[in-house]
């Protein structure tokens, strides 16, 4: 029995919400790649005075958002501006908010509305451009924790296999604890008990050579998934076509 009008009709309107799906995917989860950085951008770059690693910075935050921050939320807990995970404390945090990425190869400022194809121009330009509206004075450098968050399982970079050194563990697992301590005090309260022992289970026990325990063990925040409705989308096609 050959296919019908309507048959032909409800498997391209199938096939479209497919597309439109991936698309969504593609462009929630893809961040410009490829452009080569000309000799004049590099040029721009200058010295504004401020040693603090955007990058590192951004990598802390992505993991305070991801794998810490629901538990907070959770808990209705407040965390301290005294606490270095603090949003004050971080030395890009309005900057990067004032981050706009319109399209795959679109990148906004939000304070002169300067468009760029890529997420590291737009860096750039907020070193060369907007870098006066920094809070040098207040603020501290929050790729300065990265040791303790594991910042390099989220960074960009091919992993690589490395001899462990026992004094950078040491070193990484004490400034974690001391964030649990001083993010957490145990004096505060059941929730502030329970963050930081849930602290030192997410971030500090994997501090360790014996590679027992792996980061981020007691999970983070729950994305959505657009591939994961396609099977579903199909499922459905095939219902109304028997």
């Amino acid at each position: 029995m050959g296919l019908t009008r309507k048959h032909f009709t409800v498997v391209f309107l199938c096939l479209c919400f497919t597309v439109f799906l991936l698309l969504i995917s593609v462009s929630s989860s893809s961040s410009p790649q490829g452009q080569m950085e000309t000799a004049a951008s590099r040029s721009l770059e200058h010295d504004n005075g401020v040693h603090c690693s955007r990058e590192r910075s951004r990598a802390a935050w992505k993991i305070i958002d991801e794998y810490l921050m629901p538990f907070v939320e959770k808990e209705r807990y407040k965390i301290s501006s005294r606490c270095r995970l603090h949003p004050e404390n971080d030395l890009y945090r309005d900057q990067e908010q004032h981050k706009m990425h319109v399209d795959i190869n679109e990148w906004r400022c939000g304070y002169c509305k300067k468009t760029f194809y890529e997420e590291k121009y737009l860096d750039k330009h907020f070193d060369n451009r907007h870098y006066d509206l920094l809070n040098v004075s207040h603020s501290r450098c929050l790729a300065d924790v990265c040791g303790a968050l594991h910042c390099d399982l989220v960074l960009d970079s091919a992993p690589h296999k490395t001899r462990c050194n026992p004094a950078a563990i040491g070193r990484n697992k004490h400034l974690c604890e001391s964030l649990a301590d001083s993010c957490f005090p145990v004096s505060e309260g059941p929730s502030a008990l329970h963050l930081n022992e849930f602290f030192l289970r997410q971030f500090c026990d994997a501090h360790t050579c014996s590679g027992g325990r792996k980061p981020f063990s007691k999970g983070g925040k729950v994305h959505f998934m657009p591939f994961l409705c396609l099977p579903l989308a199909v499922f459905l096609c095939c219902i109304y076509l028997r």
